[in-house]
């Protein structure tokens, strides 16, 4: 991947940029299941701060809050709000409000062209078509793509499907994006550069990694752990926490809870 443009150029495709800043996520008495298992009971959290990590251990719960705070999910009870949308329930402002990057691209990308895959969520937003594609050709430029407007999906290599949907999700202009293990199974070069993407970009980041090198600079980090805020606070802290119980279990001869 080549170098980014920088941060004022990345965000000149995106309008209201201090908006975009803005993220207030709300999450009040949210009870949830998954196929009948319950994954929260109660949760509360409020996150304001602009960059967010979450933390814990497979099937805590961390991809299903990703989900919830997305919108792609509905609670059983309590809300989610994301900069005061319910967005579970507001679905068109919340295309306008939050965005997703999942582990697989593949799982989110849809369309056969780069263009198309842009255009689509800007046409979603109620974007005109050509206004949508006018706005896809300028993401592409001000990331240094401005060729793979008509280049198939099908001959990207994994990482640079990972930045199609980054582009896709930053034109939408979202005031937070969520990120849950985007860059799983990514060499190093590419989590690198992808990674500096997002350090120029404006939207706030709810970003849930097993990497915690990559949450140790952000402002704030939450560990889940079976559905509940085991803690909560400076990414330090909370990350030596994590290490320091994840090392016990790891040297422990009970594999009963792993």
């Amino acid at each position: 991947m080549t170098t980014p443009q920088d941060g004022a150029t990345l965000n000149a495709v995106m309008e209201n940029v201090a908006d975009a800043a803005a993220c207030r996520i709300e999450i009040r008495d949210l009870r949830y299941l998954r196929d009948g298992v319950e994954v929260f009971d109660g949760l509360n959290l409020t996150l304001s701060e602009r960059r967010v990590g979450v933390i814990g251990r497979n099937g805590s719960g961390k991809s299903q809050l990703a989900r919830l705070i997305a919108g792609l999910a509905p609670a059983d009870a309590g809300e989610v709000t994301v900069n005061g949308v319910a967005v579970a329930k507001e679905r068109l402002k919340a295309l306008r409000t939050v965005g997703i990057l999942f582990q697989n691209p593949d799982h989110q990308i849809i369309f056969p062209t780069v263009g198309e895959e842009l255009t689509f969520g800007l046409v979603a937003q109620g974007m005109p078509k050509d206004d949508a594609q006018a706005k896809a050709r300028r993401t592409l430029e001000a990331f240094n793509r401005p060729d793979w407007y008509d280049r198939s999906i099908q001959t990207l290599s994994q990482g640079q499907r990972h930045l199609v949907c980054l582009m896709a999700v930053l034109a939408m202009n979202p005031g937070v994006v969520v990120l849950d293990e985007p860059f799983a199974g990514l060499d190093l070069p590419t989590t690198l550069a992808l990674t500096r993407y997002l350090d120029r970009v404006a939207p706030a980041l709810v970003h849930i990694s097993h990497d915690l090198q990559a949450l140790r600079d952000y402002d704030r980090v939450i560990w889940v752990d079976q559905g509940k805020v085991k803690q909560d606070g400076p990414a330090a802290e909370v990350i030596d926490a994590y290490v320091a119980a994840m090392t016990g279990q790891g040297d422990s001869d009970d594999f009963a809870d792993l």
